[in-house]
């Protein structure tokens, strides 16, 4: 028997209407999540909180309408579960393992979500240019690590929106020379999900010029 976290009351208030996308999602994950390689036994009893409302609150930072990729999605935290709150918003969830690109096409067509494409590809292997409004990660590499390949991607103006933990502003001055070297602006720590869930997400946010 999986223990798995009861659903949190915040869960109504981040995803609204489309609760029970979350739900569905939540569940699946919780079940075939640790036997597929996705998460880790310790994740059930915390996956709604540690992971899906720590993705979901960064859902109103994207701009609607707009095409944005994740990178390293994974189990699909955080691009699946912003695809979920944000239907408004185009998602290209970019995966280069196969067992995790499979996970994602079937979770896909399993909630029926028509504004996600998956992608079987590292960040690096990114053939379109820079068009996309925004770029996100969560818990994928170092800041550092990161700009090089998300800020290529992205189109002038847009924005990295990058899912970070504790030490997100210490990242931020560890990865000085690539932000200029990448002509980043603005670029700042804001927490989000403040009042909502008890530990805000932070969030690396910078525009890319």
């Amino acid at each position: 028997m999986i223990d798995v976290e009861p659903e949190p009351a915040a869960a109504t208030t981040v995803f609204g209407d489309h609760l029970e996308h979350a739900r569905a999602f939540t569940a699946a994950l919780a079940a075939h999540g640790e036997e597929r390689g996705l998460i880790g036994p310790l994740e059930p009893p915390r996956l709604w909180t540690r992971h899906v409302l720590n993705s979901a609150v960064a859902a109103p930072l994207f701009p609607a309408g707009g095409r944005v990729g994740d990178l390293g999605s994974g189990a699909g935290l955080p691009g699946l579960v912003l695809a979920i709150a944000r239907p408004d918003v185009r998602w290209v969830l970019i995966e280069p393992m196969e067992r995790r690109v499979a996970w994602l096409d079937e979770q896909v067509a399993a909630l029926g979500l028509t504004n996600v494409e998956v992608l079987r590809a590292r960040g690096e292997d990114w053939k379109e240019g820079p068009v996309l409004d925004a770029v996100t990660a969560r818990a994928v590499s170092a800041l550092r690590t990161l700009v090089p390949i998300a800020a290529p991607l992205v189109r002038s103006g847009g924005e990295l929106i990058l899912l970070k933990g504790a030490n997100a502003a210490n990242e931020i001055a560890a990865a000085e020379k690539v932000i200029r070297k990448h002509r980043l602006s603005d670029v700042r720590v804001e927490p989000v999900g403040e009042g909502v869930i008890d530990e805000p997400t932070r969030v690396i946010r910078a525009t890319v010029r």
